[in-house]
C-alpha cells in the first residue's frame, strides 16, 4: 500500500538537505528516500495524464528502475529537484529542466505536486518560479519550453502567473475519455520572467 508523502520521511531522518529557498517552499537534491513518493507519483493516473505521459501501473522495480539513473546523475542534461513545503520541510513534489546543454540557449520544464491536496496551494507557481530563476541565472539559459494538455487549467495559470506565454498548439494531440484536446505549448524567456523577491543568487 502506498505511504502519504507526510508519511514518506522518518520522523528520526536528518533534515534533508536544501539548494534554494522560497517562502513557502524549498528546493532540493532528489535522493533514493524519495522513491516511495516517485511510486506513489507514478502510479497516480491523474498526475501521469496531466504530465503528457499514459497512465499505466508500475511496479516498484519499474518505478526504481526508471528513477536511479536520473538520481545518480547518469543524464548530464537533466536537473532534477524535490520540493519541499515550508516551514516543515515535507517533500510534495518534483520539479526538473532538461535538454539545456546547447548553444540556443533553451531547456524544457517539468514540475510535479504529487498530492491533491497541495495542489491550488500556490506551492507549484513558486518551485516554478524558483526553478526557472536557476535555468536564467545559473544555467545561463534564455527560453524555457513546456507543453501540456489543454484541459490542465490549473497548470496553464500557474505558468502565466510568472512568465510563461503561450506559443502555440498541437491540435487534437491529446485524448483523455474518447475526446481529443489540444496539446499547448508555452515559453519564458530570461527577459520576461517575474523572479522572486529572494533570488537564488544574489549579490549580497
Amino acid at each position: 500500500m502506498m505511504r502519504d508523502t507526510d508519511e514518506m520521511v522518518d520522523s528520526a531522518s536528518p533534515e534533508p538537505i536544501i539548494n534554494i529557498r522560497g517562502e513557502g517552499v524549498a528546493l532540493g537534491p532528489l535522493h533514493a528516500g524519495l522513491l516511495p513518493m516517485f511510486e506513489r507519483w507514478d502510479n497516480d493516473f491523474w498526475v501521469i495524464d496531466r504530465g503528457g505521459d499514459d497512465p499505466a501501473p508500475r511496479s516498484s522495480d519499474q518505478v526504481r528502475n526508471g528513477w536511479e539513473p536520473l538520481l545518480k546523475g547518469d543524464r548530464d542534461d537533466w536537473l532534477g529537484f524535490a520540493i519541499y513545503a515550508l516551514p516543515e520541510l515535507r517533500p510534495i513534489g518534483m520539479a526538473n529542466i532538461r535538454d539545456f546543454q546547447n548553444r540556443h540557449g533553451t531547456a524544457e520544464f517539468g514540475i510535479t505536486i504529487v498530492a491533491a491536496a497541495d495542489r491550488g496551494r500556490g506551492y507549484g507557481s513558486e518551485a516554478v518560479q524558483l526553478l526557472l530563476d536557476y535555468a536564467f541565472t545559473v544555467l545561463g539559459v534564455h527560453n524555457v519550453w513546456l507543453d501540456t494538455p489543454a484541459y490542465n487549467a490549473a497548470a496553464l495559470r500557474a505558468y502565466e502567473k510568472v512568465g510563461f506565454r503561450e506559443i502555440g498548439r498541437r491540435r487534437g494531440a491529446r485524448v483523455l475519455a474518447g475526446q481529443r484536446y489540444d496539446v499547448v505549448l508555452m515559453d519564458c524567456l530570461a527577459s520576461e520572467f517575474v523572479p522572486p523577491r529572494a533570488r537564488v543568487l544574489s549579490q549580497d
